[in-house]
Parts: structure tokens; sequence; C-alpha cells
């Protein structure tokens, strides 16, 4: 049997690399772990922990293919991050410019969300615990 012990990172490419950079840093409040730049491909790679864990790798490269979000294509569909108390998230990403869905409560778990998007498109969600 396979033996997964957890999720090691996911792997973002951004089309605008300070713009992301900016965003997952100053906006979400993401620490580097380090910056790279691959001269060989024209490409930075920052590695971000999430809490105090490594979890995000953010790549540029020139000119990617922009990423079909709506309607949602196959593949990856968000990324979600815990937060403990979703009001304050919200004003928090507002007040950075960034727009938020209204609250919706999961009909399972009874806990409460939103989404977002990053520079990109990409959504991501936050998700009280």
């Amino acid at each position: 049997m396979l033996a997964l012990k957890h999720i090691h990172h996911i792997a973002i490419i951004c089309a605008n690399y300070e713009q992301s950079k900016m965003f997952y840093v100053d906006v979400l409040g993401l620490q580097v772990e380090q910056e790279i730049y691959r001269a060989e491909r024209r490409s930075y790679k920052l590695d971000l922990m999430v809490g105090d864990r490594y979890q995000i790798e953010l790549f540029s490269f020139p000119d990617p293919p922009t990423r079909p979000s709506g309607p949602e294509a196959a593949g990856l569909r968000h990324l979600a991050f815990a937060v403990d108390d979703i009001e304050a998230a919200i004003a928090h990403l507002n007040a950075h410019g960034v727009v938020t869905e209204p609250i919706r409560v999961d009909e399972h778990t009874q806990k409460r969300f939103t989404f977002f998007a990053d520079p990109d498109g990409l959504p991501l969600e936050l998700y009280e615990e």
C-alpha cells in the first residue's frame, strides 16, 4: 500500500511575478522561505510558508497560458486556507482591494466559508475552523 503522509506543497504559476508575490506575501501574509531566480528558465521560484509549514511554490514563467476558471474546468478546483475569524479575514482582504464572495455555510459541517481570487483568477477559499 502507498503510504502518503501529507501534501508537501502546491505549485502555482503566475503571470505577473511581482504582483503575485505582493498578493501572497503582503496581502495573505505568507512567509518567504526562499526565493530563487532560475536564469535558464527566465523564471522565479518563491517558496512560501502557510503557518509553520512550507506549502506553496510560486513560479513565474514567460507568457504562461491563461487558466480556465469559469466555467470550471477539470483539474484542481481551488485552494482553501483555514482561518479562526472569517469576518476579520474578509475585512483584511477587502481593505487590500480583494473582492470576496458573500459568506456561505457548509451544509454538512455548518462551518462558514467564502471565496476570492488571486491576481491570476485562481479561486481561493477561506474556511473558518
